[in-house]
């Protein structure tokens, strides 16, 4: 539904930017109320404004403390136009309607950064500016909100083309931008009071859950999140900051692999790196040929499965010590035996998380960044040869599960099982002797495997040593300025190179 803006209500800090839109709105014959310093720039532009005063019948006062506060003014931001009643009660006491409130902050931040005189900061703790927008955006389906300096422009461009009449949509997006910048104008205030205090956008997220400990046990946790929307607990204890931590990592993993379609996939996490995975006809063969991978490793894991946990991968499982198994689903006669231990976790998976950002503390802040989505930007054969159809499987199985590696990381994958990996080495020659010797550890034979590797290989010693151990195609995202001489010897030696054009770094 379409509004025309017919009243503006503007008081501002900046008024920079400000001077085309008042002329706009005047030549769209808009009644204007103003106070205060905006109301003195407004008049030295020539255009006619409303004093709020002659809405409230009370001067500023308390030093300007209060000037808008009052229901002549709220009553016009939040009265709604499609009530009756508010509508009368408008008419009997003379409240007029307002449709466009732009309204700034006053500088708290800026006051902070500049100075330590205390006074002085709090004076810039703004009391009627987030009330007013607050009370606009909550009203956003009768009226647009302008909260900041830096939307004057889409809303000058809005008044141009659209001569003053905005869509639901529109206001919808500008009432969001508003709470968000009051929402930040509150953190803000609240970490001057307490420097020392938490994320406090954490405080938003309901019914937190405080763990056992943290990472270790003389460390504190606490968990901001609605696990019930991803998870249903079918046994097991409560979950540890490590098992979150590790569940994390493997419903990541698993998700790259969709859901159960021919050939399920199992995998083994331990400390968020995978150290067993393999795809198979069924899920017992797929629990089989992970465990193989590093039997070793597996032990107190957390163990994940696209596909439904039947009784006989169980009665496999039931053998040894694990903390956590995430499934989508679970057999009854499954169930019976993975619940004989009464501290086992079982988790059906309901959904993947649907967040697209990571959040790290770093420092004195917080990083954030996207999710790392997709295999590849490019799939590219440089090498003596293309890669065969076994091959390319391999390669690119391989290449999801050095993902989710700890850098700098290499995975050795034949016939979709994961035969060898390094992980979190300082150097990726380090981390391609881990692999090696992994995979003669538990004897697997390395003639005909594929290499993936999270990053490019700066030298050919990877590739050479590779070779000599019987690997036949690599995978690597490219992007050294030595690149050429990786792919030259795969030249020399009729071995298969795949640059993919997308690096996957993990720390």
């Amino acid at each position: 539904m379409t509004k025309k803006i017919q009243s503006a209500l503007i008081s501002v800090f900046y008024k920079d930017g400000l001077e085309n839109i008042v002329k706009l709105l005047a030549e769209q014959n808009v009644t204007i109320y103003s106070t205060g310093g905006t109301q003195q720039f407004i008049e030295k532009l020539g255009v006619r404004v409303v004093p709020v005063e002659d809405l409230t019948t009370y001067p500023s006062i308390l030093g300007g403390r209060v000037k808008t506060l009052h229901p002549s003014v709220f009553g016009g931001i939040l009265g709604r136009r499609d009530n009756e009643t508010d509508v009368m009660e408008m008419k009997q006491y003379k409240i007029p309607e307002i449709d466009l409130v732009i309204v700034d902050l006053y500088p708290f931040e800026e006051t902070v950064a500049s100075t330590t005189d205390e006074k002085s900061i709090i004076e810039k703790i703004d009391i009627g500016g987030p009330s007013m927008i607050r009370g606009a955006a909550k009203n956003f389906k009768d009226l647009v909100v302008i909260a900041a300096k830096k939307d004057y422009a889409a809303l000058e461009q809005l008044l141009r083309n659209q001569k003053g009449e905005t869509t639901l949509e529109q206001r919808k997006s500008f009432a969001a931008k508003a709470f968000e910048i009051v929402a930040h104008y509150d953190v803000v205030i609240a970490q001057y009071f307490n420097p020392s205090g938490s994320l406090y956008f954490l405080e938003s997220i309901p019914n937190p859950k405080a763990m056992r400990y943290g990472e270790n046990p003389h460390q504190s946790g606490v968990f901001y999140g609605d696990l019930e929307k991803l998870f249903n607990q079918l046994n097991g204890k409560e979950l540890s900051y490590n098992n979150l931590v590790d569940v994390d990592a493997a419903v990541q993993l698993i998700g790259e692999f969709g859901e159960e379609k021919n050939e399920p996939v199992f995998a083994i996490i331990k400390h968020t790196n995978v150290c067993g995975i393999a795809q198979r006809k069924t899920v017992k063969e797929g629990w089989d040929a992970a465990l193989a991978g590093d039997p070793e490793s597996a032990f107190g894991g957390v163990l994940v499965s696209n596909g439904t946990i039947d009784k006989s991968t169980a009665e496999a499982i039931n053998e040894i010590f694990f903390e956590v198994l995430i499934a989508p689903a679970f057999n009854e006669d499954a169930l019976t035996v993975l619940k004989s231990k009464k501290n086992r976790i079982l988790l059906k998976l309901k959904s993947q998380p649907a967040s697209k950002e990571q959040y790290k503390s770093v420092l004195n802040g917080v990083l954030v960044q996207g999710i790392d989505e997709g295999n590849y930007a490019e799939w590219k054969e440089t090498g003596g040869r293309d890669t065969t159809g076994a091959e390319k499987a391999d390669l690119n199985f391989a290449n999801l599960v050095c993902k989710h590696l700890k850098s700098n990381a290499i995975a050795l994958v034949k016939d979709k099982q994961l035969i060898g990996k390094g992980c979190g080495q300082t150097s990726r020659i380090d981390s391609l002797r881990q692999a090696i010797e992994k995979s003669r550890q538990f004897t697997f034979n390395l003639n005909g495997a594929v290499m993936a590797s999270d990053a490019f290989f700066p030298f050919n010693d990877c590739v050479k040593m590779g070779h000599e151990a019987g690997i036949t195609a690599y995978i690597q995202p490219g992007g050294s300025i030595r690149d050429n001489d990786s792919i030259e010897y795969c030249k020399e030696n009729n071995l298969a190179m795949v640059i993919t054009g997308m690096r996957h770094f993990k720390h």
